[in-house]
């Protein structure tokens, strides 16, 4: 391999650059790289100033994943920032990209930092659960505030360079194009002052009630998460101490986390989103199709917020409705959409604009015959959509991808009705589409390996972490919600309440529990509409008009403000549909709660790996992270199963007279987990 650091010398300024592809990642090589080419300009008495630079597209963008698990070589990055800082000539850090976690620690080892307004600093660690372990937590603070290192160290996010500038942790910025050059003039500038300005030298000043006040703003965002807080606690109990000693505890703790759960946890979801984008079968030089236009059928809340998603990655949408008022108000909806995301200056206007100057709304279905992927996203029926893609199979181009964002519906029957079934996908979107991350990817059959892995390619492009699906009810995500739903009904009927039962699912970390987000989609999805047709006890609050909070009542009853609080109404209900099934009657503890919804999750799961729906446990976790709302730091429901332990898992069951999956029996009874 070709050392990735090299130095040149400018004058009397040693430049330090690395070349590490794709994100300067600070693995071994790179780092036993810097510490010797500090130390060249160190013992070379012509060097009176250093400037560390990256090549490519940018700064050092954290560390190398791929020796996560692995035992580290020296120079362990704490030691090598150290180093840095500690030299006696000035060190100027040329940033450009991203300074992302380890890389922004480097930056504050450096003496001096000057970046291109277009760079971005952070602390994304907390992301894995875990903190900056190489004196970021109390660099940082000393350097920008408290305050800004709060924000960065506990959130993960970054900042740009304009703001890292006036925080203090950039010292000067530099021109777009000739960043080098500049950094090369500062560290002239600098060569000859001294002392040195060193990070870790410096105090941390602290403004009374600054902790206090954090916890308390962001204790929603927090709850549940052992990082943040052990990140706040750290930078609190060290404000006062030495660098030396702040360093020990930020070490300390750092090892707490690393060998924590919900570290573990969260490094699962880091690395299982990257696999899942692979497909087992399908070779990654894949030729892709090329996809210019994209047409969606249907303008509806759905429809509008997947067209957005291709809008605002630059690519023409032709969106096809029935009705003029039903086109005009989907258009009028992403238009407002985009212009609160402006207002908020998420977007620039003249965004708002490009994005709208792409779509093409029209009522001539025939218009999308020159789209190279035409996602078809209206009402759920089966009789629908076939009668959709019949039309589409004698309009769409030779070679054009025909997609169906269905939840649920069988792929393979839509497909059936085209003479092209190798270009059917389904493209199940998840609601807000324009929000969510995860896309359901669905194989057909008889779904060619370049549409598959072209869409796959294309979310990406879109910013949606993708999942294959095999063809089955509700795929992966709303196949296993099923189980989970059903129980939780069923504990209504044997004693519990909506609001115990939700209780539960909340406090594991969930937004919401199963009655919650009933109230949220619409008690009256897939209702039957016949209000004298009462089977059920969602049937009976449909009937009432109780369909969540759309209508001010669903499970809860709610207020102006759509705050929920238990209903009178609804546990009489409960108790006539008690009555009326003479359903015997018992204690409900908050155990036998995640018992019944949460290990059957589980046990779907692993029918839905037993019959190849999956490719991998892991991607069932991506869905259920991105998708559903799983708390990350526990993993997603097979990697949480695992931690369990899968012989309590089928116990439970057991327990409860489910019939336990055999792939979940095999490996309970063989000691191994669904994620190696």
């Amino acid at each position: 391999m070709t050392d990735p650091i090299t130095t040149a010398k400018d004058g009397s300024v040693l430049v330090i650059t690395s070349n590490n592809p794709p994100v300067n990642a600070l693995g071994a090589a790179v780092r036993q790289g810097l510490a010797a080419a500090v130390e060249q300009g160190l013992a070379d008495p012509d060097v009176t100033a250093m400037v560390i630079a990256c090549a490519g597209r940018t700064f050092f963008a954290g560390a190398d994943i791929s020796e996560f698990g692995k035992p580290m070589q020296e120079p362990m990055l704490p030691t090598l920032v150290d180093q840095i800082e500690a030299a006696d000539k000035p060190i100027v850090a040329a940033i450009h990209g991203t300074a992302l976690g380890g890389g922004c620690e480097v930056a504050l080892g450096c003496h001096y930092r000057i970046a291109v307004s277009s760079a971005k600093l952070g602390l994304p660690e907390v992301k894995l659960g875990i903190l900056p372990g190489a004196g970021g937590t109390q660099r940082l603070p000393r350097v920008a505030g408290v305050e800004v290192a709060l924000e960065l160290a506990t959130k993960g996010a970054s900042i740009p360079a304009t703001r890292a500038q006036a925080a203090g942790l950039v010292d000067r910025l530099a021109g777009e194009d000739s960043l080098l050059a500049d950094a090369v003039a500062f560290a002239r500038d600098v060569a000859d002052t001294r002392p040195l300005p060193r990070a870790s030298e410096k105090p941390m000043t602290v403004e009374p009630g600054v902790f206090d006040t954090f916890r308390a703003a962001n204790a929603k965002r927090f709850r549940g998460y052992d990082a943040p807080a052990e990140i706040i606690d750290v930078i609190e109990a060290t404000a006062a101490l030495p660098y030396v000693e702040g360093v020990q505890r930020e070490r300390q703790s750092f090892m707490k986390l690393i060998m924590g759960v919900q570290s573990a946890a969260q490094r699962h979801i880091f690395f299982a989103e990257r696999k899942a984008s692979k497909i087992d079968d399908v070779p990654e030089d894949t030729t892709l199709r090329p996809i210019k236009r994209v047409g969606v059928i249907g303008a509806g809340t759905m429809g509008g917020g997947i067209s957005m998603n291709f809008l605002s990655a630059g690519i023409p949408v032709t969106i096809v409705e029935m009705k003029q008022e039903a086109l005009d108000r989907g258009a009028g909806v992403m238009r407002k959409n985009y212009e609160a995301s402006a207002a908020k200056g998420r977007l620039k206007p003249e965004q708002v604009e490009q994005a709208m100057g792409l779509l093409t709304p029209t009522l001539d279905f025939d218009a999308l015959g020159e789209c190279d992927l035409i996602i078809e996203a209206v009402y759920e029926e089966m009789g629908v959509k076939k009668d959709i893609f019949t039309r589409l199979d004698g309009i769409a181009k030779p070679g054009a991808i025909l997609a169906s964002n269905t939840s649920y519906l069988d792929i393979n029957e839509i497909a059936s009705v085209t003479k092209r079934r190798g270009d059917v996908v389904g493209m199940h979107f998840f609601s807000p589409a324009n929000v969510m991350k995860l896309l359901e990817v669905v194989r057909g059959d008889a779904t060619a390996p370049d549409v598959l892995a072209t869409v796959m390619d294309l979310a990406k492009k879109i910013r949606k972490v993708a999942v294959v699906a095999g063809v089955c009810y509700g795929f992966i995500g709303n196949r296993m919600l099923i189980p989970r739903q059903m129980e939780a009904m069923k504990l209504l009927h044997e004693g519990a309440t909506p609001a115990q039962v939700d209780k539960v699912h909340v406090d594991f970390g969930m937004p919401m529990g199963p009655f919650q987000m009933a109230d949220l989609a619409g008690v009256d999805i897939g209702w039957h509409r016949d209000p004298s047709r009462i089977e059920n006890i969602r049937d009976a609050l449909a009937a009432e008009n109780r369909w969540g909070q759309k209508t001010g009542a669903g499970f809860y009853d709610y207020d102006e403000k759509r705050t929920p609080s238990p209903s009178p109404r609804v546990t009489e209900i409960i108790d006539d549909f008690r009555a009326k099934t003479n359903t015997p009657q018992h204690e409900i503890t908050d155990e036998e709660v995640v018992e019944r919804t949460l290990y059957t999750m589980v046990n779907e799961g692993a029918r839905i790996l037993e019959e190849g729906k999956a490719q991998r446990a892991s991607d069932i976790d991506v869905v259920w992270i991105y998708g559903y709302g799983w708390p990350p730091y526990r993993g997603g429901p097979m990697f949480w199963a695992d931690t369990v332990g899968l012989k309590t898992i089928v116990a439970g069951l057991e327990k409860h007279g489910f019939e336990v999956s055999k792939l979940l029996r095999d490996k309970a009874e063989k000691g191994e987990r669904f994620n190696k």
